[in-house]
């Protein structure tokens, strides 16, 4: 089985946080979102990965490489980003046998993909309370009788996953014309695969589509801190340290990372060339990336993620929220529920508010439509190289566009 992993696209709902990071790549644990994908697959029985690339190829091809867990991995190039059926198109030349294929963007369990890789065609499908955002099934049984993108009325509740097997022959059925929105869509192609074939449901167990900010705090919710190998306590196969519930310092007191005066609790990894100063009291479950330093005084809870190189400084508190490689928050800062882009620097005493006093969800731009989070707690979205000047407030559900800069004791109330 060949498993085609979509990874081209730039992530335009998920900005700013992809004005300079391709959203496959955005940081979901210890791995890039594509590579939890990736490695889905893999583990399912993939025994070969196309990946098509496009925004911020280079980057990809970079991190991936030529192989993947021993896997081979092959790339095709999608020059225009011009529809989920055109991404796989780019790619049919590489397609020599059956096929799955995969959005880079969603995550999803092995033991789903396996019985979705089993047999040909088949269609991976989840039940969410929100069918009139996906596109619905309509079947028969198990089979699949209709594909009805993004209804009105939705006939069911039953939604495509963006997870499918297909005969090596599915290749000839891909040249479908643009759809209303301008772009060529693999659910035109399941259309003419019910038309020819049985079109099989695989039920999945676990499935997130991850394209807006809130859901990459979602996906760091349930992925945190990393690896499901690693051991419930000591050395981490990365070579960092792990902790076990109720332990106080280093799991391995040789360790220089972990000081002796710091706590971790719960589930928390800290990576090797990373460090944690004295008074830092961490509750898991978080990871703490290679080259990162937490402290000293700093408090760490929820599920928090700090990346390569980021700095979390003393009396600062981080509760639930993605720190992106380079990111710095140096001192007397909070930050809750929120999603820090890129070398972002936060300036003494900033604060992120991230609940409404009326207790409603908070509210994001996507795109230029303000969207509901459906999250009663969410902070902020900040793109990459943004500073604020010190003893900034920040409201919830306030977006940061790449590089905006704040006054000193500002109150931020409106995106910019």
């Amino acid at each position: 089985m060949q498993a085609v992993i979509l990874a081209a696209g730039r992530g335009t709902r998920m900005g700013p946080l992809t004005e300079t990071t391709p959203k496959p790549l955005l940081p979901v644990a210890d791995r890039p979102l594509a590579a939890h994908v990736a490695d889905a697959a893999v583990a399912a029985g993939a025994d070969e990965l196309i990946l098509t690339v496009g925004y911020g190829g280079d980057r990809v091809r970079e991190y991936f490489g030529d192989e993947r867990a021993g896997v081979p991995v092959r790339y095709a190039e999608q020059p225009a980003q011009l529809g989920t059926a055109d991404a796989l198109a780019v790619a049919a030349d590489l397609i020599d046998v059956d096929f799955a294929v995969l959005n880079g963007d969603s995550l999803y369990e092995a033991a789903d993909l396996r019985r979705l890789f089993a047999a040909a065609p088949r269609v991976g499908a989840v039940e969410v309370s929100n069918p009139s955002a996906y596109g619905v099934l309509v079947t028969d049984g198990d089979v699949v009788t209709e594909v009805r993108e993004k209804p009105a009325d939705p006939p069911s509740n039953l939604i495509n996953a963006g997870a499918y097997s297909f005969p090596a022959d599915a290749v000839d059925l891909l040249d479908v014309p643009e759809s209303e929105r301008g772009e060529r869509e693999l659910t035109d192609v399941l259309d003419r695969v019910v038309e020819r074939d049985e079109l099989e449901v695989v039920r999945f167990d676990e499935w997130l589509d991850v394209g807006r900010p809130w859901e990459l705090l979602e996906a760091n919710e349930r992925r945190l801190p990393g690896r499901a190998d690693e051991s419930a306590a000591g050395a981490a196969p990365d070579g960092g340290v792990r902790s076990a519930e109720g332990e106080s310092g280093p799991a391995d007191p040789a360790s220089p990372r972990v000081h002796p005066d710091a706590t971790l609790r719960g589930d928390v990894v800290v990576e090797a060339g990373s460090s944690v100063g004295p008074g830092v009291v961490i509750d898991g479950p978080v990871r703490v990336r290679s080259g990162a330093t937490v402290g000293p005084n700093a408090y760490l809870r929820g599920a928090t993620l700090v990346g390569e190189g980021a700095h979390v400084g003393h009396a600062v508190e981080i509760k639930n929220s993605v720190l992106l490689a380079g990111a710095t928050v140096g001192h007397l800062s909070y930050v809750g529920d929120s999603v820090l882009g890129r070398d972002v620097n936060l300036g003494a005493g900033t604060n992120v508010a991230n609940l409404r006093h009326d207790g409603e969800a908070v509210s994001l731009d996507v795109k230029g439509e303000r969207t509901s989070t459906g999250r009663r707690k969410f902070g902020t979205v900040l793109g990459p190289d943004v500073k604020t000047g010190i003893q900034t407030g920040i409201d919830a559900g306030v977006t940061l566009s790449a590089g905006a800069r704040t006054e000193p004791g500002e109150n931020v109330t409106r995106d910019r």
